[in-house]
């Protein structure tokens, strides 16, 4: 089965936390602290695997989960960091966020790699503490929790040329004769519902990908049909074959299906527009086919390269796979022309980090509830179970000035403070 479309669940390994631990060996006095730090949660990684072609596999598994980093020891040693989760995708997945369409890895050559949720930092031991006014520190932080998110993964499928067109024109005929590729074949519409591919051998030696992509009807930029299910797969090929029934056996005109399918791709995608494209006209073996071609031709104009074939009898194929050969050539060279282009005079854009508020507070009935980022990780970083961690903790919120902003808010000594899941009475030394 081929799978095009899944949302999955990922999410970084938590760090490990740090540990309070003290050195006491014999005939060493006052040994000082000796707690580690937390280890690294590993990260969830994407990897590009050229032998998969679909993401059917994600349809068996959509929740994926790195290791947390170990916590720290005692005798100063580190807690071991965890390893990555590497999940491998097929060539031409794009991953985006499914909460907020932001477009977080395009992943289209073999063995490239993306980072989709990162693992937390493992939380500092007591070691890191020790201070000539605290030499003796009873403070260790827990590990950063792992990235999570839900992420929607799409494949575009990545070939040289794509086969477009009606219904029933022959795209599948067409494709199982260049190539060894076996797609279903029938006298109805549809036939194809996913795209196949296939290697197209040619007598130079050259080869190349063709994509038989499911068929295209008026309104398919809309959803109709099979609409973007197919469209999506239009935009990684470099030229497209525009494939016509010229013996307009179903009734229609060939001239009104070519403008037609064009449309549909310039309203799905502007640049489709300007896509390299060479129109075949199939089925010449049946009756009126030759007439149509005449006044076809006159139609497009002699801009626009026409190449007659059937792909039952064979007649024209070893012309139109020279003509792929040689168009395909042209691209890519204009291609690596345009990457040196842009390699040489490709200049970094260094932005600023749009500054947030520190934190926000907001009346929740009768408790004063603390938000931001800085101030909840602060929050999940801090052991409790120490003293020395909670005088921390209480002393950072007073500088970042959570104190002055509560009061100005009206908060009073006794009143209730939340911040992330953790409750605290306010009093005027902010000792929670």
């Amino acid at each position: 089965m081929f799978v095009d479309k899944v949302k999955i669940y990922v999410k970084g390994g938590d760090g490990g936390n740090g540990m309070v631990a003290f050195r006491r060996e014999k005939y060493v006095p006052k040994g000082g602290p000796a707690g580690g730090d937390g280890g690294r949660g590993g990260s969830v990684v994407f990897m590009v695997d050229e032998g998969l072609c679909t993401l059917m596999d994600f349809r068996y598994q959509r929740h994926f989960k790195a290791k947390r980093g170990e916590n720290g020891r005692s005798k100063s040693q580190h807690g071991a960091g965890a390893d990555d989760l590497v999940v491998k995708v097929p060539p031409g997945t794009v991953a985006r966020d499914a909460d907020t369409g932001e477009l977080i890895a395009d992943l289209t050559e073999n063995g490239q790699e993306a980072v989709i949720a990162r693992g937390g930092r493992g939380g500092r031991g007591n070691i890191r503490f020790a201070t000539p006014v605290n030499p003796a520190p009873e403070i260790a932080e827990n590990g950063e929790p792992g990235e999570e998110r839900w992420v929607e993964l799409e494949l575009k499928l990545l070939a040289d040329v794509g086969l477009v067109g009606y219904p029933s024109v022959g795209k599948s005929t067409l494709l199982s004769v260049v190539s060894a590729a076996k797609p279903k074949i029938a006298s109805y519409h549809f036939t194809t519902l996913v795209p196949n591919l296939g290697v197209v051998q040619v007598e130079s030696g050259r080869s190349f990908v063709m994509a038989d992509l499911p068929g295209l009807i008026e309104g398919a930029h809309q959803g109709v049909g099979l609409g973007h299910q197919f469209l999506r797969h239009v935009e990684r090929t470099r030229i497209l074959l525009h494939v016509v029934d010229m013996a307009g056996s179903e009734g229609r005109d060939p001239y009104e299906d070519y403008l037609q399918i064009n449309e549909e791709l310039k309203q799905y995608r502007q640049d489709l527009e300007n896509r390299p494209q060479i129109v075949v006209a199939n089925k010449m073996d049946l009756p009126d086919a030759k007439e149509h071609l005449v006044l076809f031709k006159e139609q497009v104009g002699k801009e626009t390269p026409v190449f007659p074939v059937s792909a039952v009898t064979g007649e024209g194929i070893k012309e139109l796979l020279y003509a792929v050969v040689e168009l395909l050539e042209k691209v890519e060279r204009e291609q690596q022309v345009q990457e040196t282009v842009e390699h040489t005079t490709e200049r970094k854009i260094y932005r600023s980090r749009e500054e947030k508020p520190a934190f926000a507070i907001r009346k929740e009935n009768e408790i004063y509830v603390v938000e931001g980022e800085r101030i909840e990780k602060l929050i999940q970083r801090t052991n409790f179970s120490y003293h020395d961690s909670v005088m921390r903790f209480a002393r950072i919120i007073r500088q970042m000035g959570v104190e002055d902003a509560l009061r100005k808010k009206g908060a009073k000594n006794g009143d209730t403070v939340r911040i992330g899941e953790m409750e605290f009475e306010l009093n005027d030394a902010m000792d929670y």
